[in-house]
């Protein structure tokens, strides 16, 4: 996961703080030591870590901090806002124009993921009730048009094209088609290259200076590190950007660029790539991605995604029926569904409270998923929804369709049946049941999230 190591480090120098009860400025500045030595590891720029350090080290060692009952907590805090300023201080949003329609230029070097994030993109748009279209400005890239054609039908998002013409002529026409049929948003999926030349940037300066664009964003590869950055800063200096969507921030990357491009080239990260899903975009907030990197967990966005991806519907039926204590394997089978609909459980519960820097040393399989899902499939429907006819042999029956070994069917039989028990406790007469029926029945208040029966299903 991005920023681990990072996050460990970090966690590692606050660890010394806290066992200390009164802080000396030495305290302070050896803490501040480790912290700039785990910036740079993650590929922060030099200068963005030495500031950095400098700010935290400057407020530290003032008297609030000093003569606080819990200085090592107010350390801590003072990471945490100077991380966000760090990443921008306020939320990046879009600019529309005040006539449609809006068009948002995408550019970037080759391998940064620029075709695939502008149906991300498109797709994040339209769930926001505009009427995105996608513009095929990349003639070069073999089969470029083709993969844009390709992710636009999946993002559900029209994509304009008009062969291997002048990228500044199609850009031109896209704006005017957009007027003629409605479309809101113009996106265009500008060329690359392996690294930038003149005659990359003439182009695009070409492209801005004909159409205008409101939005110019910039995507880079976070996994890329300060290279990253490196790039960022030279489309800024020739294009001046409006912003950055960094990409791949999901993968074993040291985060170094969403620390330091904010920094050097003073636009700010408007969107990042959390995976391979078209639906894997997220608009970028400085404030959860501090409490992600300081282990403190992202409950908001996970609240968000819940919204979006999860059946709000299904997990108050499902909550109705805890309530009634009638949770069966139909039901178990929906958790099954709506878990795997959010994506990889680490990635779920690294955005908990405490679980950020710790998810990596949690054994969860991410098969038993599947796994626990064909062990109900095999099932008949009427098995599923009386479990109590699940004798010996018809256990023997379902371990064998499912390819897995009987005790996996007794641990998931029993999960269900401690779940149940669970549910009559609580559901009993008394104040732990009223709290209960409340927290169930206000579920779908909170995104849609279902009631995991104690965890998630299996695990």
């Amino acid at each position: 996961m991005a920023f681990e190591n990072l996050s460990d480090k970090l966690n590692n120098a606050f660890k010394k703080l806290k066992n200390k009860g009164k802080l000396t400025e030495a305290d302070v500045k050896e803490a501040m030591r480790e912290v700039r030595l785990a910036l740079l590891e993650a590929d922060v720029n030099f200068k963005v870590a030495k500031e950095f350090t400098n700010k935290v080290t400057e407020r530290a060692i003032g008297a609030d901090v000093m003569e606080s009952l819990t200085p090592a907590q107010m350390v801590i805090k003072i990471v945490n806002e100077e991380l966000v300023n760090l990443m921008g201080a306020q939320d990046a949003r879009l600019e529309y124009a005040s006539k449609p329609p809006t068009v948002i230029m995408l550019c970037g070097l080759q391998g940064a993921g620029k075709t695939t994030h502008a149906a991300k993109l498109g797709k994040y748009l339209k769930a926001q009730n505009h009427r995105p279209m996608l513009v095929a400005c990349d003639i070069y890239r073999p089969a470029a048009i083709e993969q844009l054609k390709v992710v636009g039908a999946k993002a559900e998002v029209p994509v304009f094209e008009m062969g291997t013409e002048n990228p500044v002529r199609i850009a031109k026409e896209a704006i005017r088609h957009a007027r003629d049929y409605g479309n809101d948003i113009v996106i265009l999926d500008t060329a690359g290259r392996l690294h930038i030349d003149e005659a990359l940037m003439k182009e695009l300066q070409d492209i801005k200076a004909e159409v205008h664009p409101d939005e110019i964003l910039l995507t880079i590869d976070a996994m890329t590190g300060q290279d990253a950055v490196n790039v960022a800063k030279t489309f800024n200096e020739l294009l001046d950007i409006t912003g950055v969507i960094l990409t791949k921030l999901d993968g074993d990357t040291r985060g170094g660029a969403a620390l330091s491009v904010k920094a050097v080239t003073g636009k700010p990260i408007k969107f990042s790539g959390t995976g391979e899903k078209l639906e894997d975009l997220e608009m970028f907030h400085p404030d959860r991605m501090a409490s992600r990197i300081l282990g403190m967990g992202d409950v908001l966005t996970l609240i968000e995604e819940a919204e979006q991806k999860l059946d709000q519907k299904k997990a108050e039926e499902l909550a109705e029926k805890m309530l009634k204590n009638k949770m069966d394997f139909n039901d178990m089978l929906d958790q099954l569904d709506q878990v795997r609909n959010m994506g990889p459980i680490k990635g779920i519960l690294s955005k908990l409270p405490g679980l950020g820097n710790k998810v990596d040393d949690l054994d969860i399989n991410e098969r038993v998923l599947d796994w626990n899902k064909a062990i109900i499939l095999s099932m008949t429907p009427a098995e599923r929804e009386h479990p109590g006819l699940l004798n010996p042999s018809r256990k023997r029956r379902i371990a064998a369709g499912s390819g897995r070994p009987v005790e996996e069917v007794n641990r998931l039989i029993k999960q269900l049946e401690q779940t149940q028990k669970m549910m009559r406790q609580f559901t009993s007469k008394g104040k732990k049941g009223k709290q209960l029926r409340k927290m169930l029945s206000n579920s779908g208040n909170m995104g849609g999230m279902p009631p995991m029966g104690g965890g998630f299903p299996g695990m």
